[in-house]
Order: structure tokens, then sequence, then C-alpha cells
């Protein structure tokens, strides 16, 4: 930046003193004496009007007496004729001619001065030209980099991330342990006639690790590694990705055996074809050459090709036939035992207090992505740090969960206390609920403290990871999402609008019991409504009925019988246990928050 702009200063400067020169040149020319013909010259010497004469090479300068005007005068020489010569030919006297002063000028070997004042603005013009031109040519080549590949090249000399800061997704690192030992060890692979995938699909929801597992790979191979996004191939010009494609793989055959990694490849890897306005060429052809790239690899370059995406089924079909990415690793949500390694990992090297029960934590995280994982932790850090602790407790950790969850306490927001108590009964309301009905999943905490966009929060977990879901649990937790808005009817005699959440959980879950799981007895196992998505936008704009307008109607009813039977059903709990409603409401107003234990103090 510095040399930019003396750069720039610099060349000002040169015009500037360009500009100066050329307006000397111009105004001194203006200040040239009059020149006169040599008999005028003869006459002013007969007439005694010249005290002297200056002879150069070819010009006479005459000085005339004092009072003339002007004071000099100019006149051309004749050549090879001498000036008294002259002057005698048109009639001036030897006596006149003495009263005359008259001296010779001898020529100087070279008139810097002249020539400076001459050519020193066409030099210093030259030199503006010239940067001008280099300029010119560093945006031509520029522009014509413009279609060079712009994926990074990582060193493998300092690998910054290795498999054993990548935790919970053992499965996984197995699989691409084949991978790094194939770039370290072929011939164990060829000796048996594998053949190594070409390329390696790493397919999860946002956060799994996608690319922290990518840098991994890279880490352990130690071979040259170039990374990319896909969209960075993308550009408003037809062919531009095209070109950055076969530039990147020219580099990676260049440095093989390497991995090439694409990360967000569905951003180029779409369906073709598909989208509002039919295809968009420079994505199809961006994917194109990356097909013709991967498909047209010799049997001796080893470059391993591996994207990430969390929308596998938008990409194009040619995308993922073997022999292009022929192997699909899967980045699941962790479990249990997975949070409790990731955990382990984004705890190093912090300090813990005592107290600290990493597998607790792990049994609250449920659902957690190993990205939450390390948000949580960042913020248990920084809410010890604001509390200038010189550890991370058990206390800013479950706080930082909440956080990840519900989001920061709102404490300075001002609430009516009629508002409080309506909360409070709702929340306490949820709570009892969950914890009287037998599927519905443990309380852990309740609290009447705003955080986010909510009043209140009831938060309930699991104890074990559940993979498969029963109609029972779907039908108790129904009863649980309506408990607020039926206490608010049941204690208040009204309702508001504190339950909108709760509604829209409680019917887009009973459309799915009906619609989806074919959990409903009088429309059976069945599925009802194709949904129709935009594969360019990767979004679901519709939805295909497949069904009368006789079987919407009864799905509409058992949508509303559900909704309606886990409403009375909530409000029957709350009827028969409305001593402990008021119990946990109370509590709620006085301390506005009940953890795990103080909650089961109630009940026990």
């Amino acid at each position: 930046m510095n040399s930019g702009r003396f750069r720039n200063g610099f060349v000002y400067f040169l015009i500037l003193v360009a500009v100066v020169a050329v307006l000397y040149n111009i105004l001194s020319s203006t200040e040239q004496w009059p020149t006169v013909a040599i008999d005028r010259v003869a006459t002013l010497v007969k007439q005694g009007q010249v005290e002297r004469i200056v002879v150069r090479e070819d010009q006479l300068e005459i000085q005339l007496a004092e009072g003339q005007s002007p004071p000099r005068l100019l006149a051309q020489k004749e050549n090879g004729v001498g000036l008294v010569e002259t002057l005698t030919a048109f009639g001036v006297t030897e006596a006149q001619l003495n009263a005359v002063s008259v001296e010779v000028e001898r020529p100087s070997a070279i008139d810097w001065v002249g020539l400076l004042s001459t050519f020193f603005p066409i030099i210093i013009f030259g030199v503006i030209l010239l940067f001008m031109v280099r300029q010119a040519q560093s945006g031509n080549n520029q522009a014509m980099s413009f279609g060079k590949s712009r994926a990074r090249l990582m060193s493998s000399d300092h690998p910054t991330v290795t498999f054993n800061d990548v935790a919970g997704v053992e499965e996984a690192k197995q699989e691409l342990q084949e991978v790094v030992e194939f770039l370290r060890e072929p011939d164990k692979f060829t000796a048996l006639g594998a053949r190594i995938p070409k390329g390696v699909l790493l397919v999860g929801s946002p956060g799994t690790g996608k690319t922290l597992m990518a840098r991994a790979v890279a880490g352990e191979a130690g071979v040259p590694f170039f990374s990319i996004s896909g969209s960075e191939f993308v550009e408003m010009f037809v062919g531009v990705g095209a070109s950055r494609v076969r530039d990147l793989f020219d580099q990676a055959k260049r440095n093989s055996p390497c991995i090439v990694f694409v990360d967000e490849i569905d951003a180029v890897g779409r369906h073709r074809g598909a989208g509002l306005g039919g295809s968009h060429d420079e994505r199809e052809q961006t994917l194109n050459q990356i097909l013709v790239e991967m498909d047209g690899f010799d049997t001796d370059d080893r470059v391993i090709v591996m994207a990430a995406t969390n929308r596998p089924d938008i990409l194009d079909p040619a995308l993922m036939r073997p022999g292009r990415f022929d192997r699909r690793v899967v980045l699941d949500m962790p479990d249990m035992n997975g949070r409790r390694a990731i955990l382990g990992v984004h705890v190093r090297g912090k300090p813990l207090a005592e107290g600290v029960d990493l597998e607790a934590l792990a049994r609250l995280t449920p659902g957690f992505t190993g990205a939450d994982i390390e948000n949580m932790v960042n913020e248990g850090a920084i809410l010890a740090a604001r509390r200038n602790k010189k550890a991370i407790s058990m206390d800013e950790l479950s706080e930082a969960i909440e956080r990840v969850i519900a989001g920061p306490e709102r404490r300075s927001r001002v609430i009516r206390e009629e508002e409080k108590r309506i909360t409070a009964y709702h929340e306490a309301a949820h709570a009892l609920v969950s914890n009287i009905l037998p599927n519905c999943d443990p309380v852990r905490k309740v609290s009447i403290i705003p955080r986010g966009m909510a009043l209140g929060y009831t938060i309930t977990l699991p104890e074990v990871d559940r993979h498969l879901q029963q109609r029972a649990k779907f039908e108790d937790e129904l009863s649980a999402m309506l408990a607020g808005r039926a206490a608010e009817e049941l204690i208040f005699g009204d309702v508001s609008t504190g339950a909108l959440n709760d509604l829209e959980q409680s019917s887009k879950l009973a459309r799915a019991m009906v619609t989806q799981y074919g959990m409903n007895d009088k429309l059976g196992p069945r599925v009802f409504g194709q949904k129709e998505e935009l594969v360019f936008l990767g979004k679901e704009i519709s939805e295909q009925r497949d069904y009368s307008e006789k079987i919407a109607e009864q799905i509409d009813e058992e949508i509303r019988i559900l909704i309606n039977r886990a409403y009375e059903r909530a409000k029957q709990v709350l009827t028969e246990y409305r001593d402990k409603l008021t119990r946990i409401a109370d509590l709620l107003i006085e301390k506005e928050t009940l953890n795990e234990s103080e909650f089961e103090a109630i009940f026990a």
C-alpha cells in the first residue's frame, strides 16, 4: 500500500515538473527580442543608435543606445561573410564602425541549458507514458489470470490438524485412514489389485466437522493439499469456472500425489437442467469440466478429490456415479460417547475447575453438533473470564448450554407482574405435564428469565440418545407442548399469545404423525403428499397432492382430533395436580429459576 502511494506521488511530481518546464519554454519564447534585417542594422549604425554588437554563430545581438526602445534587437548573420564587410556593403563608414563596440562569442561545445529546456519535458512525458503502459499491461495480466485457479495450497511440513483433533466420528476416520494409507503406501493396495476411490464425498449436517475432517486428512497424509470452495469456481463470465477447474487439476497432477478438497460442492454440483430459469450455463460448464477431469485421470495420477456437502440429494447423478465420487463418508450427529470425546478435544489446554463432569455435559447436550459443542465450551470460557475466574467451572458450562439452546439471558427486560405470573404458570405447566406423563423426557431446568425471544423456557433432555420415536411418546409430547396454553385457560380463564411457538410445534408434529409416520388408525399406515423441491434452490416449494379433497378433509379432522385429545389430557393432568402447579409457579415467581434437583424436590 505504501509503495503504491509513493509510486503514484512520484509520477504526479514528474507531471508537475514537466508542466513547469513547458510553461517556462513558452514564456521564455515570448520574451525574445524582435528580429530585424541586416540593412536595418546598417541604417541604425549610420544613425549612431547602436552601442554594441555581439556576434554569435548565426545571429547578431544589437544593443541600442540608451533611451531607445526596444533596448535590444536580433539580426540574422549572413553565412561566410564578415560583419564589417556586410555593413560596409550597405554604406557604413569606418568611422561609424569604430563608434560601435563589436564582440565575438565563441560557440560552446554543447548548449546544455537549451538541450535541457527542450528535451526535459519530452523525457518526463516519456516516463509517464511508460508508466501508463506498464499499468495497462499489469491490468491485462490480471485479466488473463482471471481463469486461474484460486485454490490454496496447504503445507504438509507442519500440519495444524490431525486425526487426534477429530472426535465422535470414528467410522469416518477409519474410512479416510485408508485414503491416507494409500497416499503413503500405494503398493500395499496395488499388490492386491485394489484401486483407491478417486473421489470421497463427505456428507453430514452443518457443524458435524466435514471441513475439519478434510484438514485432518491433509495433516495425516503429509502430501500437498489444495483447498477451494465450490462458489469460487463460478463467475459472471461463462467459461471462467471451467478454466479454473482445468488449472486446478493441472496443478494437482504436477504435485501428485496430492489431495484436492472442494468445500460446499453443491454450489457447482447441483442437478443440471433444474431451476426456475432452466439451465445455468456457467455453473453447468464448470460441473461438466469437473466431471471430465475426475474421470480423465490416468491410473498413475495419485490425485484424490475430496468434497463436502450437506445436501447430497441435490447433486447431479453423474457426479455420484462410481469412478467419480465412488465413496461416501457420512458424518452423523454425535451420540453421547461422541459428544464426550468432542468435549475432551475442545477443553484441551483450557483450565477446568474442580467438579467439571464431561460425562454430565455430554448427557445435557443431545442433538449438539461438534460446532455446537465448540461454541458451548467457548461461551463457557468467555463467561468465566467475564466473572474474573481463573478456571472454567460447571456453572459456566451449564449456562453456556442454555445460551446455545435458547440464547443469552435478558434480565434487563422489564416485565409486568401480571405477565410474570402468566409466564410462571405457563412454564410450570410444561414442566408438570412433562414430569407426570411417562414418555416425556426428564425436566432439567425451568426458568422465567427471558432468553432470546422467549419470556421463559423449560428444558427437557433425554437420558439416552434415541434413534426411533414411538407413537406414545409423540402423544405425550403433544400434551406437554399444549400444557402452557391449557394452564392459562385453567388458571386465568383466558389465553395469551405466549403459546404461539407451542401451537406451531404441536401442529407440525400432529400433521407429521398423520401424513408422514402413518400413526393414525383411521387413515392407516400411509404417506400423504409428495414434497416437490426445486433442486437449484434446494428448498421445498410445494406439496403435490396425491390424495382427494375427501382425504384432505379427513387429514385435517384427524389432526384436530389429535391436538384436542392432547389438550384435554394436559388439562386433566393440570387439574389433578393443581396444587403442584401452584407450588411450582410460586417458586418460579420467587426464585425465577428451578434446576433439576429443586424441581424433583417438589414431587419427593
